[in-house]
């Protein structure tokens, strides 16, 4: 009888991973703002990963920033190792209990818009927050990494594994 085996390696650092899209741009929050492209321009790593806009509850870190056609995107890292209130959010988000971001920052540079909200040329980025209900509704996690998901995809691919050889 053939077996396969297929090795799996866990780093250690991407217990905690996470990233998502701070603003979707081209729609208006919930009161009417608009973020143009190019606003996050002066934007500076790292950013602080906080729950809820509490400055008093920093999670993590937000250590990649950056305008894509559709948005502002963020990566960075839930410091689960390190801060035992972190470890609750992160089980948050994989529960799928907190699924949103939204953005603390000071506007640098606004027009009015007709009927309401702004549009937003240029801000200063002061936090990316983890929340349940984002003022934007295209501001979301799209992927939060751990070790328990790593191997919870390495046992599947075995039994698949293992399924397809008939043994």
């Amino acid at each position: 009888m053939d077996r396969l085996f297929i090795e799996t390696k866990i780093a250690a650092d991407d217990a905690g991973a996470i990233r998502g899209i701070a603003w979707k741009f081209g729609t208006p929050d919930r009161i009417g703002d608009v973020i143009e492209p190019g606003a996050f321009a002066k934007v500076a790593l790292p950013i602080p990963m906080l729950f809820g806009h509490d400055m008093s509850d920093p999670v993590g870190t937000w250590d990649t920033a950056n305008e894509k056609a559709d948005g502002f995107h963020v990566e960075g890292k839930l410091l689960v190792d390190e801060v035992a209130r972190a470890r609750e959010v992160f089980a948050l988000v994989k529960a799928g209990a907190v699924r949103g971001l939204s953005i603390g920052f000071l506007t640098k540079k606004a027009d009015a818009r007709p009927g309401g909200g702004r549009t937003i040329k240029a801000l200063e980025l002061f936090e990316v927050s983890l929340v349940t209900v984002p003022m934007h509704p295209g501001a979301r996690v799209t992927s939060a990494k751990s070790a328990a998901d790593a191997l919870r995809l390495a046992a599947l691919i075995n039994r698949a594994t293992t399924a397809l050889t008939g043994g």
